[in-house]
């Protein structure tokens, strides 16, 4: 029978009635034909309740226990799917990570997913299994250990197990019902998309969009999974939702996918750093230990063997950044007079792979700022984005006027 990966986030499953409206749809799958395989998410809020309780039990905490804790969400979920599975006639069983196994690494609260063997699953079915009940988001270490694979871990576990049992397709359940060209909180022009390319997704949830964690749409991108992102909460239909696919399956699309923001970020400069060989290792090496995830960098001109070095990175770790910068001077790796940090700011991106084969895209984007009177702090560039930073108060209306500018409400 042919294979589908059916996978439903923490608000798809928050209650015991939710449950019931998810395992309906995998029973119309079923119906259909398929071997369903669910990937499930701990019930909404769980997940960060079994946080708190490691924390306040062990904030300097055994992170091989962390795993047992938090990785128990998903259990109880997958149970109580396979049940309501059962009691529809539906033949299902719960799987937990071990069981599968699901082969990670041994790096705990962030594993990374190494193989998933599919013989259990695959003779379950042969003797009259429909539904296989996986728990997302875990795992086994080679020691034997549970592990887990960090937030959002159950999108990447739902596009491994697809490209594994090399599925139809993987439908990602979610509390919207695809992914719009913006955020419809910011703007009532956003258009949800019918399909996207792979390396748009990627753009699009790497600088700010929260649809899919950005490990899983990597994993897909390079084995070719078809992803579809779609409601829990509405009629489901063979065109619902969007289809995240190869670039070759999109006939037409606009030069621009979608625009996608990061409120909570900071610049943060090196002023008068010594320009030498290695001078930016040095920096960044300290940077990357100390778990700082540096996005956008900008070197100006040097003076007189001076240069200033200006960075962006999550607000949440700045002090992260400034401690590994002090203790770097400290011990004369580097050199610089001062560090200024403005947390005030914020990423606005524009992202489209027509912009490949387009000139004049940045340059539009740049004017519509400046008759917003939007000021640039930061500017980045690759193939297929380009990513402005800017005072965190014009956010919403860089993104609206880059919204209307390349007329995204707009179908190809």
């Amino acid at each position: 029978m042919p294979v589908l990966v059916m996978k439903f986030g923490g608000t798809s499953v928050a209650t015991v009635d939710k449950i019931r409206r998810a395992a309906k749809k995998v029973g119309v799958e079923v119906a259909k034909g398929y071997d369903v395989i669910v990937i499930v998410s701990a019930m909404s809020g769980e997940t960060n309740k079994l946080v708190g309780f490691v924390n306040d039990t062990s904030p300097l905490y055994d992170a091989r226990e962390y795993d047992a804790i938090v990785s128990s969400g998903e259990n109880v979920t997958a149970g109580l799917m396979a049940l309501t599975l059962q009691e529809m006639d539906v033949p299902a069983r719960s799987w937990q990570g071990w069981q599968v196994p699901v082969q990670t690494t041994s790096a705990h609260a962030n594993a990374r997913i190494e193989e998933i063997p599919t013989e259990n699953i695959t003779a379950k079915f042969g003797e009259g299994m429909k539904v296989a009940v996986v728990a997302g988001f875990q795992g086994i270490s080679p020691e034997g250990r549970i592990t887990t694979l960090g937030r959002g871990g159950s999108d990447t576990t739902a596009v491994a197990f697809a490209a594994a049992f090399d599925a139809e397709r993987c439908d990602i359940y979610t509390d919207v019902d695809g992914v719009y060209t913006t955020d419809p909180r910011v703007t009532d022009k956003a258009r949800k998309l019918d399909k996207i390319a792979f390396e748009e997704m990627l753009e699009l949830a790497s600088l700010g969009a929260k649809v899919l964690q950005t490990r899983s749409v990597e994993l897909a991108m390079r084995y070719k999974v078809r992803l579809r992102v779609l409601s829990s909460f509405e009629e489901q239909s063979d065109e619902a939702g969007t289809l995240v696919c190869a670039e070759e399956e999109i006939m037409e699309s606009n030069v621009v996918a979608g625009v996608a923001f990061s409120r909570d970020e900071a610049k943060m400069t090196l002023i008068s750093v010594a320009d030498r060989p290695g001078i930016a290792a040095a920096i960044f090496g300290p940077l990357a230990e100390a778990g700082v995830n540096v996005d956008m960098i900008v070197q100006n001109i040097s003076e007189e063997g001076r240069t200033d070095m200006t960075f962006s990175c999550p607000i949440d770790q700045v002090a992260r950044a400034e401690k590994a910068m002090a203790e770097a001077k400290a011990k004369d790796e580097i050199n610089f007079h001062d560090l200024v940090a403005d947390t005030d700011v914020a990423k606005v991106s524009i992202v489209g792979i027509g912009m490949r084969s387009h000139a004049g895209v940045a340059a539009k984007m740049f004017a519509t700022l400046r008759d917003e009177g939007v000021n640039i702090k930061v500017i980045t560039t690759s193939e297929i984005k380009t990513s402005v930073l800017i005072d965190r108060k014009y956010m919403e209306l860089a993104v609206q006027s880059l919204h209307d500018a390349f007329e995204l409400e707009k179908v190809a």
